[in-house]
């Protein structure tokens, strides 16, 4: 293979395998090269079998025009010869032959005279019929074979005239083509008549007015004949002795033009097809759609039309039929290349996709020669449409959805006024809804195709532009959160506005998705069915993921307001009370959280903030060095009481006693004394775990224990653990979506309390450290 070919063969693949994925599109692939070469083999075959017909027709020709030839100079000859054995038998022959030449150049002069007299007066009459006729092209042409006789006849004599004016001088040959010049313009007329018939035999034929379309056949063959006639002679000419032809005044005087009449007549047909695809196209170029509609009012018509009233018309050495199916499916071919070409709409290559089937399957009925239909409309490549249309949707869902996008992303960065509010007076984008209807929209149109592969790939699509845009939205969310947290005089206020806004949103593209999947569910089965729901359900985690960064970047964006006043916790400042800023800072914060938050997130972050709380109230007092006891504990117990009512307003009370639970036994194993410290750690090791390490540093921080009471305290616990091989608990990482597994997994797991996170982020903090 030359080094061009394999470089394009590679560009090919390239383009078509870009990803591991597309591996799976393999046996497609194939499928696809062998329609396309199928379709190639059709058209060549198809290309030769017409070319070795024409070839044959053209050989049948030439083998019987030489036959006639021969036959004509045999005869040429016979005469030549009796004309010379005459000359020497009869006597006087040259003086007879003399006088019969001088009566016969007499009575030519008597006839050109004539002629040249009555010229005038017969094209008066030939124009007058000629423009009657005229008057109405679809009309019965009554005249029509009267004038293609008398133009003939005076054509004749014109060419004899112009033949025998060849030795005349220059200004008589002048003169005499001035004086035919009428006669020639009337010829043009009527050509350009006949061929306006041509042009309009079918709406000729509705019109009811057949017979005029037989006349011009009839005038063709006539034509085609003298052309024949005309063509023997000249060979004849060129193949017999100068002599003997001298002595045949028809062949010295037959100067006829060539006309190819039935030629040109065909030619004229097939140009009023194209002309009327062409007009077609260019009424509805700018809405395909419509030249289909449009299309499908007179396509069938027509070629029911050709078989029931023109076809009878024609000789059957014409073919017409094969004639006319063959111009209208290539003219037909050439006007859908033509809109393919200029990129239409996706929702067009679907109707067009569907069309083409109807197209064969109408040819079908029409029991049309599937053979005059090669190569197939658009060369069989129905699936390229497809392709086509799932690259079109691709490219526009990608452009549409990466606008909006950008447009929201544009006002979160900017952030030079706040969200706008939705009907339930909650902050959103505009993006989200405008994205789905664009979705909607492009389901709905490959829902019209009724072919589940293109509808499974449509969503397919869009839950992979989903996904893209979520990636975005979080990436964007870490850099304007982080921007907020490290360079607060530069970046624009309302960082919790958006936060919130682009959270609310999340929830509401989840819940388009929801209904997406409810709605198309019961309208597609087995694997095309399990795709949807596969790759909506993607697309609803994905959501869920956004929403769940969304509600902590608002719980961070609390606790990095809280950094001084948690910085104090476990401080000497902190024994005079140092939690009223942190109550009125998450007071602060809730308040607008509830106002413009959706319901479903609130509850979440609710429950994220008050872990976050104890996550950072806990550190802080692992990290303390002394507790003064029992002033801390008393501190703590205060500081519970105040934070209580905050979380208690935001969620059941109950549930938050059970979340701050873990706080009264840290607070017992403060209060204990060193002798029962064990009795108050047995229910929180049941509770959370072992947590030594956790345990030892409250000990260690109390003031009221020495190094040998802590050495004592724990090694009672150590030992304690060990004899009932306390370890690590085991916890359930909580799905979202598969519930049942959920169900089975909490059996042999339990959920993951506080202390659990406590752990995880003291032992990253220490290897952070390291």
């Amino acid at each position: 293979m030359a080094p061009v070919e394999t470089h394009a063969v590679s560009r090919e693949l390239s383009e078509f395998f870009q990803s591991p994925d597309d591996l799976l599109k393999i046996a497609a692939f194939r499928k696809k090269l062998m329609k396309e070469k199928a379709s190639i083999d059709a058209k060549l075959k198809s290309g030769v079998k017409e070319q070795l017909d024409a070839t044959r027709d053209g050989l049948k020709k030439l083998f019987g025009t030489r036959n006639n030839v021969q036959v004509i100079r045999d005869e040429m000859a016979a005469v030549d010869s009796a004309c010379r054995s005459t000359a020497k038998d009869v006597k006087m022959f040259d003086q007879i032959s003399r006088v019969s030449l001088v009566h016969r150049n007499f009575a030519q002069t008597d006839e050109i005279v004539q002629n040249l007299t009555e010229l005038y007066d017969k094209l008066d009459v030939i124009s007058d019929m000629l423009e009657a006729d005229r008057q109405d092209v679809l009309g019965p042409a009554p005249n029509l074979l009267a004038i293609h006789y008398q133009l003939t006849q005076l054509e004749a004599f014109r060419n004899q005239m112009m033949l025998q004016a060849k030795s005349a001088s220059a200004d008589d040959r002048n003169t005499l083509s001035r004086y035919f010049q009428r006669l020639n313009k009337e010829l043009a007329i009527f050509e350009e008549y006949i061929w306006d018939i041509a042009r309009n035999v079918l709406p000729i034929v509705r019109a009811g007015n057949g017979t005029a379309v037989v006349k011009l056949i009839k005038i063709a063959e006539v034509e085609g004949r003298e052309d024949e006639k005309a063509i023997a002679i000249k060979l004849v000419k060129k193949a017999a002795r100068l002599d003997a032809a001298a002595k045949f005044n028809s062949l010295i005087a037959n100067s006829r033009k060539i006309k190819h009449y039935r030629s040109t007549f065909m030619t004229e047909i097939r140009r009023s097809i194209e002309k009327l695809f062409q007009d077609a196209y260019e009424k509805d170029r700018d809405s395909p759609s419509s030249f289909l509609e449009e299309l499908q009012k007179w396509l069938w018509k027509d070629l029911l039309r050709i078989k029931s009233g023109v076809v009878p018309l024609f000789p059957p050495d014409y073919n017409i039929l094969a004639f006319y199916v063959k111009q209208y499916h290539k003219s037909l071919d050439e006007t859908l290349r033509r809109i393919i070409d200029n990129t239409p709409d996706a929702a067009f290559l679907l109707t067009l996709h569907a069309w083409l089937k109807e197209y064969r399957e109408s040819m079908d009925e029409l029991e049309i020669d599937p053979e005059l239909l090669q190569p197939p409309l658009l060369e069989g490549r129905e699936q390229s449409l497809i392709d086509d249309y799932l690259k079109v949707i691709i490219q526009k869902l990608d452009e549409w959805t990466s606008n909006a996008m950008a447009t929201d992303a544009k006002a979160f960065c900017a952030r030079n006024e706040a969200p706008e509010l939705d009907s339930e007076n909650l902050y959103g984008l505009d993006g989200a809804v405008l994205m789905f209807q664009i979705i909607n929209q492009q389901v709905d149109v490959a829902m019209e195709s009724g072919q589940s592969s293109i509808l499974a790939q449509v969503v397919k699509e869009s839950a992979r532009i989903m996904r893209k845009n979520q990636a975005e939205w979080i990436k964007l969310v870490e850099a304007e959160y982080k921007k907020h947290v490290e360079k607060p005089d530069e970046a624009p206020g309302g960082i919790v506005e958006y936060v919130i806004a682009v959270a609310n949103d999340q929830i509401r593209c989840a819940d388009f998705a929801e209904a997406l999947g409810t709605r198309l569910e019961p309208r597609v089965g087995g694997k095309y069915k399990t795709m949807i729901l596969e790759s909506l359900n993607s697309a609803i985690d994905g959501y869920l993921d956004v929403a769940k960064k969304c509600t902590q970047t608002l719980v961070d964006t609390i606790f990095n307001d809280l950094k001084p006043a948690t910085k104090l916790l476990f401080t000497q400042t902190w024994y005079s009370g140092a939690m009223s800023q942190v109550v009125e800072t998450i007071r602060d914060y809730m308040g607008d959280y509830k106002t413009y938050l959706n319901p479903s997130l609130l509850e979440l972050l609710v429950t994220d903030l008050i872990d976050t709380f104890l996550i950072n109230y806990l550190n802080a007092l692992r990290r303390a060095s002394k507790l003064r006891m029992p002033a801390a504990a008393d501190r703590i117990r205060e500081d519970i009481s105040d934070i209580f009512p905050v979380f208690s307003n935001l969620k059941p009370a109950q549930e938050v006693e059970e979340t701050l639970e873990v706080m009264e036994h840290i607070i017992s194993l403060l209060t204990a004394s060193q002798s029962l410290v064990f009795l108050s750690y047995w229910p929180f090791a049941k509770k959370h775990g072992p947590n030594l390490q956790f345990v030892e540093a409250l000990m260690k921080a109390r003031d009221d224990l020495d190094r040998s009471g802590v050495s004592e305290v724990m090694d009672s616990i150590k030992r304690k653990v060990k004899e009932e091989n306390l370890g690590e608990r085991k916890y359930l990482t909580r799905g979202r979506r598969n519930l049942v597994l959920t169900l089975v997994a909490t059996l042999a797991a339990e959920e993951p309390t506080i202390m659990k996170k406590i752990v995880i982020q003291t032992g990253f903090s220490a290897f952070l450290g390291r």
